[in-house]
């Protein structure tokens, strides 16, 4: 039955499966990652669940493993503004959500791209703004490794505040066709923006679109990254998916808001998560194990373990032992890829530790230690899990990671969502075109009291 208590509404993201260490692109059921026709099954799949949006991460270059291209990365990625704007014509109201870095792209071009977005597809676009101070991907550009490390997140700043400086000169009529005359009846205001890395002046070339801005995601967990997302974002796509942790996250996170103006509801926190489903809790638990071997393969454990041990591993048995070797500080080992290893030595000892008490060899080692929140039972239970989470105020939904392209979704809409729709805690049509409808985001020229700003 039904519950008539009014419940916190969960938000549910769709993330297109593609080149990391989820997806099982070697599974037989596996399909392209690059056919439109996959982009296209699994956002309209999406569509048909009730998802708030599609999101499309982005990759600048392949990620590199001691001197040769990583295997889950050989599939590669196309376009990701080019792969939106032809999903815009193929759905109707699923958001379209794309990851484009802040570091190598320039504000005016950034904001005609989304402002494009928003136009063609009626309000749905959304923009994963991430920073980058790897010299390795900026080797693809001319700014390649000039940009420090501290220097990153206050560009990201500047970079939105320019394309939102840009967003905000046409006012809603100022582009009105004089039809006797042929001539625009008002002239486009001019945008002034300067600060320390960008002097923009001009008029921009598209009248304002229909959120007024994209929606703003941010991926950044740092304290600045906390900072920029209470200040700028709209969602956070958080890694804090376990219970408690997701708890002191949300928290900490929607406390910053207040400095700026904007109200709890303004930002929401939307973790990362994977889930499967089976017939029975233990069938659910055997398809997991399953599935979590195949992504964690034997070359696999090897490469991760490499990436705290800076060294060569190759003659390691992967069903084996840790090496009793240390580690050495070796942080080009892996490029192109967040090296998770701050400190090689400590968490050395701790792997160690883990492995001797748990009885676990190099790869089921990795598999732990790798593993993402993940949602495992029943579609009952999954759907009950998944409301736990959000009513105790750990997130506001998820983004989905399916382990399969493109039909990795398929289960959880049939399954997952009438469940969740009888608890009361997930919608049961669009009531609104935007994304920000979805999400309920205020306008962004509007005030909290609901007044709209000049």
């Amino acid at each position: 039955m039904p519950n008539n208590k009014v419940r916190k509404q969960i938000h549910l993201a769709a993330h297109f499966p593609g080149v990391n260490n989820t997806t099982v692109w070697s599974d037989p059921d596996s399909g392209s990652q690059i056919d439109f026709d996959s982009f296209v099954h699994l956002a309209r799949t999406a569509e048909r669940g009730l998802f708030d949006f599609f999101f499309l991460a982005e990759g600048l270059r392949l990620r590199e493993h001691r001197g040769q291209i990583f295997d889950l990365d050989v599939v590669g990625r196309p376009d990701t503004f080019t792969v939106l704007n032809a999903l815009a014509g193929v759905t109707t109201r699923l958001g379209l959500a794309g990851t484009i870095n802040t570091t190598f792209n320039e504000p005016f071009e950034l904001a005609k791209q989304f402002a494009t977005l928003d136009h063609l597809s009626g309000g749905r676009a959304a923009w994963n703004a991430v920073t980058s101070s790897d010299a390795f991907t900026g080797e693809n550009f001319r700014r390649g490794g000039y940009l420090d490390h501290a220097q990153r997140y206050s560009r990201a700043a500047e970079v939105v505040d320019a394309t939102r400086a840009l967003w905000d000169s046409p006012p809603g009529d100022a582009l009105v066709i004089d039809r006797e005359r042929g001539i625009f009846a008002r002239p486009a205001p001019s945008v002034r923006y300067t600060s320390e890395q960008f002097d923009i002046e001009g008029p921009f070339v598209l009248p304002r679109s229909p959120q007024g801005y994209p929606v703003q995601i941010q991926a950044g967990d740092s304290d600045e990254g906390r900072e920029f997302a209470a200040a700028k974002a709209d969602a956070v796509f958080s890694r804090h998916g376990e219970l408690e942790d997701g708890q002191q996250f949300y928290t900490d996170v929607k406390e910053r808001l207040a400095k700026y103006g904007r109200a709890r509801d303004d930002l929401k926190i939307l973790p990362a998560a994977t889930f499967v489903l089976g017939d029975s809790p233990a069938d659910a638990q055997e398809r997991a194990r399953h599935i979590r071997s195949q992504q964690v393969g034997p070359r696999t454990a090897l490469a991760f373990l490499e990436q705290v041990w800076g060294r060569d591993l190759s003659a390691y048995d992967p069903d084996g032992p840790l090496p009793d070797i240390d580690p050495v500080d070796n942080v080009n080992i892996t490029r192109g890829r967040v090296r998770h290893a701050k400190d090689p030595r400590a968490i050395a000892d701790a792997w160690r530790a883990r492995a001797e008490a748990e009885k676990l060899s190099i790869r089921e080692l990795i598999i732990e230690v790798t593993a993402r929140q993940q949602f495992v039972g029943t579609p009952a239970e999954v759907a009950a899990e998944i409301d736990h989470y959000v009513q105790s105020d750990a997130a506001d939904g998820f983004v989905l990671v399916p382990h399969i392209t493109p039909h990795g979704l398929d289960e959880f809409v049939a399954k997952v969502v009438p469940e969740l729709q009888e608890r009361g805690s997930f919608r049961t049509e669009y009531t609104g075109t935007t994304l920000r409808e979805h999400l309920g985001l205020r306008h962004p020229h509007q005030t909290s009291a609901g007044v709209r700003a000049s």
